[in-house]
């Protein structure tokens, strides 16, 4: 079963967002539709973050905005060695965090 995150459609302007919003910021209405998003884009920006918190079990973590293909931007986990500002990328959902018993699920990008 292939996993989704999904995106906001204006009903109005066909405008997509994410996260969801009370209204569009193209037209304001409030009507929409949910669609899943694209998996695939363009690396717009990165960060790594060296000081985690001490349950995550990674020393690093890349965190990058993609703008994706005929979609929003949306924030992610990298998993590539030397990311590169415009680079394409594409994604699935995977688990990008443990703790406990409990794992949370996101988007994961990788070079395309």
């Amino acid at each position: 079963m292939e996993r989704n995150i999904l995106g906001y459609r204006c009903s109005k302007c066909e405008r997509m967002h994410y996260p969801n919003r009370a209204r569009c910021s193209a037209c304001g209405n409030i009507d929409f539709t949910t669609e899943p998003l694209p998996k695939n884009g363009v690396l717009l920006t990165y960060t790594v973050l060296y000081n985690l918190p001490p349950d995550f079990d990674v020393p690093t973590l890349t965190l990058g905005i993609v703008q994706l293909d005929g979609g929003p931007r949306i924030t992610g986990q990298l998993r590539i060695d030397e990311p590169k500002s415009g680079m394409r990328v594409q994604g699935h959902i995977g688990v990008v965090r443990k703790d406990n018993y409990k794992t949370h699920n996101g988007m994961i990008f990788e070079a395309a």
